[in-house]
């Protein structure tokens, strides 16, 4: 069983527009607004991608062509993706 972590409430203002933004991502997943947005804020501030995120990212930047998918049917796209 994991120890419980201490929760501290906390208040501060939101752009109106953002909060009911906020509210009814929470709703669409069932989740109360404060877990939403503390797993989001959670997400955004505890992720680090790893390395091979990191030179996907720096290649995708970087402007290169990577290659010819094939759209023609789910074999040929997924062979492009493999060349």
């Amino acid at each position: 069983m994991e120890p419980k972590v201490e929760k501290k409430q906390a208040t501060f203002r939101l752009n109106a527009n953002l909060l009911d933004r906020l509210k009814k991502e929470a709703r669409m997943e069932n989740r109360s607004l404060s877990n939403f947005v503390e797993c989001v804020l959670a997400e955004s501030v505890y992720y680090e991608p790893n390395e091979t995120t990191l030179a996907a990212v720096e290649e995708a930047r970087s402007g290169k062509f990577g290659g010819r998918i094939d759209t023609g049917s789910l074999d040929a796209f997924i062979k492009s993706c493999e060349e």
